[in-house]
């Protein structure tokens, strides 16, 4: 577990004039050691980081370095090295030298070890070594380094060996600091484990049951299957077949004998079905996402608890004492905020200085500067109005009443509905026959209508505003729009000058004729709320891709042991004797083979991560699971010579896999999705943007939603904003604010957001001990001896 260091070590004092990446330069510029230490407690706050660190000037740069960004790209570049490397080991979907592959191997695992070593000289001692993440480390590239040397020796020997070490490599993914997003998910899956076994045996004792009737059913009766095989004379087989069933992969091919027999007997299956996929599956989505939900929530809980403490901790390394309490002074503040959030206009900092000193005197209240992790995570934009260009050059023109009537048709709303009939029209002809010389020509007027719009756009709102950065849609708008008209141009080209026809050109086209109908999402309000939505929430979904990723990768590489070179591919014209069985005499005249299923193999990574995909879609995974679990039981059977036994043991293999994906991850997925798609879709303000939207309307700086397209403002944040003298004064018209409330930062922001009702913060912030030994089943934590100020 990460713990907070509370010792402050006044060990070398010279390192505090060490210049900070990012900092100035300047002597006089150059912060103290305390605006340094402070500076990295709120930044930890900011990005919920539970690193433990070492208080001293030394490790204090040591840490800004560790979490330079610049660090933590070249980190991730090497794990994705590392994890890439199985595309060029044996089996190989790229093959290259052994030699090779061991050395950028070996250039990885002495990255990894340069990075843990550089923890370990910025976290306490006795912290590091107790820290599991850094052992599982650690252990790792010790293996992964005795695996090679052994692998090495036997290929020089010719002797072929398994890399038995390649299925850890996700460690590296999971264990490094900058990974936190993902360990928490393993680590409140393993937490839900125990609550899901209960749930998961009553699920597996109504498959036994029902096995066992239908085989006191069928069995006796001698049915056969399809195939011919016989229909639920085996125990285990029938188990097998009934869990298939819950996923309907194998419906109603399952049934079939049973019900050409009686039609009665359809009665059984349904009632399986009806129990086991629909109210078992159900109760398993249930109990599986509210006991992960429960357990998240405690890790939210413990972060926005940690948080708080790291808030005290940086006030209590600049407080001073003002009369009766310990304040924080104005200049001081300034100075914070400029090193942690050193890219924000001086505009935002004097208003987010507003929020926090609403009293206007020369410092920081405590409460207030608790909150500035949560003020510098809320996306504020600094508008300011602009002249239209053509407005300062051309006036009278500009002025005139034809352009202002051309101003107030642009703005009209009967404008976007009339383009987006336009855009409907035009899908219709896209879906027509293109070689008719009619509907050819017809994309040259929807094209010229699609450039005026545009150029009608430019003329009425400032280009600037148009082509602002948070203006998205317009972007892709024109970027559609100039490309369509270029490949259109060049075919055109193409086909007058000769008798060529370049089918590239065509494809681009047609892909930027049916990109361009997704224009039709920004006219839509509600579809534009759907979108944000999606995108607001894709950091989170990308947190538990990189959790499906791991167990993708881990169950490919075992696949590949396990399976490789068992069935093969053959192009079409090959002459090999077995290219109709897919390389395996067992699959002649299979379905297998002849549904053209020869790629579906675990020759490579590539090939595997694409069977795993089939696996958790389950259409036919049940095929692919029985053909390739034949073949490695009849393969085993030729080498030892044993008889036929009933239970090939590598549908362990796939049934482990559909369980942890399918029933577990998958379900957990869709339920987080889906609750963060709610919050999102219904977000109401927090705390802290209400603050600063009141101070906000009070300095008569508010610009309305609707005003970025229709009026002429600009997006003003990258331009620094160095000119503020009077911040505050309404004589300065020009200068406006809006805040972005359904973006977040970060992915802990979202996380917070979405049970920050249920997690009350008392004014007391408990010690680090208390916050990390939280159970999900405590509701609140109040310790009344701690003192905050202290």
């Amino acid at each position: 577990m990460e713990k907070m260091s509370e010792a402050k070590s006044n060990s070398d004092s010279n390192a505090g004039n060490a210049i900070v990446p990012g900092m100035p330069s300047s002597e006089e510029e150059r912060p103290d050691e305390d605006l340094l230490l402070a500076a990295a407690y709120v930044y930890d706050a900011q990005y919920n980081r539970n690193i433990p660190f070492e208080t001293s000037p030394q490790a204090v740069r040591l840490y800004y370095f560790y979490n330079h960004w610049a660090m933590q790209i070249a980190t991730y570049f090497f794990i994705l090295v590392d994890l890439s490397l199985a595309l060029f080991e044996d089996p190989a979907a790229y093959p290259l030298p052994f030699l090779v592959t061991a050395l950028v191997e070996v250039m990885c695992l002495v990255a990894f070890f340069s990075r843990l070593v550089h923890f370990s000289r910025v976290t306490p001692r006795n912290l590091f070594w107790k820290d599991t993440k850094n052992i599982c480390v650690m252990v790792t590239i010790m293996l992964n380094l005795i695996d090679l040397i052994i692998c090495g020796a036997l290929s020089i020997a010719q002797i072929r060996t398994i890399r038995w070490t390649r299925v850890l490599r996700p460690i590296y993914l999971v264990n490094f600091a900058e990974s936190r997003q993902i360990r928490r998910a393993f680590r409140s899956i393993r937490n839900t484990l125990p609550e899901i076994l209960y749930v998961f045996l009553l699920f597996m004792f109504s498959v036994l049951a029902f096995s066992l009737m239908a085989m006191k059913l069928f069995g006796s009766r001698k049915l056969k299957t399809a195939e011919g095989e016989p229909y639920f004379e085996n125990y285990l087989e029938g188990v097998f077949n009934l869990y298939v069933l819950v996923t309907t992969a194998n419906s109603p091919d399952v049934m079939m004998p049973a019900y050409d027999y009686n039609r009665w007997y359809s009665i059984f299956f349904i009632a399986y079905i009806i129990l086991n996929t629909y109210i078992f599956m159900s109760v398993f989505l249930a109990v599986v996402y509210n006991n992960y939900r429960k357990h998240l929530k405690n890790e939210i809980r413990k972060l926005a608890y940690m948080k708080r403490r790291k808030m005290v901790e940086a006030f209590n390394a600049l407080k001073v004492k003002e009369g009766t309490e310990f304040v924080i002074s104005e200049a001081r503040w300034k100075h914070l905020v400029k090193l942690v959030a050193p890219d924000i206009s001086n505009s935002h900092r004097e208003l987010l200085l507003r929020v926090s000193n609403d009293a206007k005197t020369s410092y920081v209240g405590k409460e207030a500067f608790l909150r500035l992790a949560d003020l510098l995570n809320i996306k504020v934009i600094t508008m300011k109005a602009r002249m239209h260009p053509l407005e300062s050059w051309l006036p009278y023109l500009y002025k005139s009443a034809l352009s202002c009537f051309i101003h107030k048709v642009v703005r009209h709303k009967g404008f976007v509905y009339a383009f987006d009939v336009i855009i409907l029209v035009n899908a219709i002809f896209i879906a027509l026959d293109d070689k008719s010389p009619l509907i050819a020509n017809a994309e040259w007027v929807f094209l010229t209508l699609y450039i005026l719009e545009i150029l009608l756009k430019l003329y009425t709102y400032d280009p600037r505003t148009f082509f602002a950065k948070n203006q998205f849609w317009n972007w892709f708008d024109t970027f559609i729009i100039v490309a369509a008209l270029i490949a259109t141009s060049v075919n055109a080209g193409l086909k007058s000058a000769s008798q060529y026809n370049s089918q590239q050109v065509l494809d681009i086209v047609f892909i930027l004729r049916v990109l361009r109908l997704i224009r039709i999402i920004d006219s839509v309000q509600r579809f534009r709320v759907i979108v944000n939505t999606l995108i607001n929430i894709l950091p989170t979904m990308l947190t538990f891709c990189g959790l499906i990723l791991v167990i993708y990768y881990v169950f490919a590489v075992v696949g590949m042991e396990i399976f490789s070179g068992k069935i093969r591919f053959f192009p079409a014209n090959s002459t090999d004797p077995l290219a109709h069985s897919c390389g395996a005499a067992v699959l002649k005249d299979s379905v297998f083979a002849r549904s053209k299923y020869c790629r579906n193999n675990f020759n490579d990574i590539a090939s595997s991560f694409i069977v795993l995909v089939e696996l958790t879609v389950v259409n036919q995974w049940h095929d692919i699971l029985y053909l390739l679990s034949l073949i490695f039981l009849n393969l085993i059977l030729l080498a030892t010579g044993f008889s036929l036994v009933t239970h090939p043991a590598a549908k362990l293999y796939f049934i482990a896999f559909h369980v942890v994906i399918v029933i577990m991850i998958i379900n957990i997925f869709v339920a987080f999705i889906l609750e963060a798609f709610f919050v999102e879709y219904s977000l109401e303000k927090s705390e802290v943007e209400t603050a600063i939207e009141k101070k906000i309307q009070e300095l008569g700086m508010a610009v309305q939603e609707e005003d970025l397209s229709s009026g002429n403002l600009v997006d003003n944040m990258e331009h620094g904003e160095n000119n503020i003298s009077h911040f505050g004064d309404t004589s300065q018209k020009g200068l406006m604010f809006r805040i972005a409330s359904n973006r977040y930062r970060t992915v802990d922001a979202l996380l917070q957001r979405m049970f920050e009702s249920e997690m009350p913060l008392e004014d007391d912030v408990p010690e680090i001990d208390e916050i990390l030994n939280l159970s999900p089943n405590d509701i609140y934590i109040h310790n009344p001896n701690f003192n905050t100020a202290g």
